[in-house]
């Protein structure tokens, strides 16, 4: 047996033992929670954004990361299944082509899928983790990005190095700090927002995030007096008991209370807001999902729709039903998480 089908059944028996963690949590099902407000099933809307997940390899090692991404990882979208996911592109009217990894910028492919993009006037996302930006051999990254005007969206867990260390490793903030240096020397975070630079915030800890404009105002003023540092927009995410960090839960003790605490903070508008309803994920091999995260739990499309993009018809879609399971609670809690922030 070849090692990398060892790591795959590896992985997929660490896959089961955490869906059925999650369906066994303190909390009534997601489901049941959505059929007492009205809103089961849960159905798609209009298509707006299609993410793709390019690779899980990163240059980082993160402890909240769903992706379970890191260095070791070599799982790597090839150009043919990108040439599928442009395919999909021109038949249907998404409006954002969300860029995800890993790091997604350590993809051979990656300059070249977003020059198409761009080349058919979508907007493109890139979610960096801005450490790559000082990664040999990616010295004009900075520029290849404002070039195309590729919005950044960049992971920083908080305004001080000790917070930030914890979740990311050793040295990070500092490095963070000279990546978005060199994105607002290329006018980046500009108030004109002509090129785009929006943060994203997940809470260290068991904990769920503080409001969305409250954290905003509180980074803006700290990087500004502290590291003469500015961007557009700071986007609260909820940490999903997923992966690494279902793994965290678990260790500390920490899973029913975290698992009570979203349910608990259930919000029916975020539940109507949620991103899966206009947001197409496509995995690193091609297959289809709802969302980034029922990605990672590798729940694919329900029954009867299409399962790789190759495969990728529009019309299949239309008010098709939506994959839930007890994660989704994640999603739903107080103003809403999605990959653009609080729902609400």
């Amino acid at each position: 047996m070849t090692e990398s089908l060892v790591q795959r059944r590896h992985a997929l028996s660490v896959l089961s033992q955490q869906l059925d963690v999650l369906a066994r949590s303190p909390v009534p099902s997601f489901a049941s929670t959505l059929r007492a407000i009205g809103l089961d099933p849960l159905t798609r809307t209009s298509p707006r954004v299609l993410q793709i997940n390019v690779g899980k390899m990163c240059n980082q090692v993160c402890r909240h990361c769903h992706v379970d991404a890191g260095p070791d990882r070599t799982e790597i979208m090839t150009r043919e299944t990108m040439t599928h996911c442009l395919a999909a592109l021109d038949a249907a009217p998404f409006e954002v082509v969300d860029l995800t990894g890993g790091a997604p910028e350590l993809n051979p492919d990656f300059r070249w899928l977003v020059e198409q993009v761009r080349a058919r006037g979508r907007a493109v996302i890139d979610r960096c983790n801005l450490t790559i930006l000082l990664v040999r051999g990616q010295h004009d990254l900075v520029d290849f990005l404002a070039g195309h005007q590729v919005e950044v969206v960049a992971s920083l867990p908080y305004f001080q190095a000790r917070q930030t260390d914890a979740q990311r490793g050793d040295g990070v903030f500092e490095k963070s700090i000279e990546g978005l240096r060199r994105l607002n020397a290329a006018g980046y975070g500009a108030a004109d927002g002509r090129l785009k630079l929006n943060l994203v915030y997940n809470p260290v800890g068991a904990f769920l995030p503080p409001r969305q404009e409250a954290i905003e105002r509180d980074f803006r003023r700290e990087l500004a007096q502290r590291h003469d540092v500015r961007f557009n927009h700071l986007f609260t995410i909820t940490n999903m008991p997923i992966n690494r960090y279902l793994e965290y839960l678990l260790e500390s003790g920490n899973f029913d209370e975290y698992m009570q605490r979203l349910q608990a903070a259930f919000n029916p508008a975020a539940a109507r807001g949620v991103m899966c309803r206009d947001t197409l994920s496509v995995g690193w091999d091609g297959t289809l999902h709802d969302c980034d995260f029922n990605q990672q739990m590798q729940l694919g499309l329900p029954a009867g729709l299409p399962r790789h993009i190759a495969d990728f018809r529009p019309e299949a879609l239309h008010q098709a039903p939506i994959a839930i399971g007890n994660h989704c609670y994640g999603c739903t809690a107080g103003a809403g998480s999605s990959c653009g922030g609080a729902v609400e």
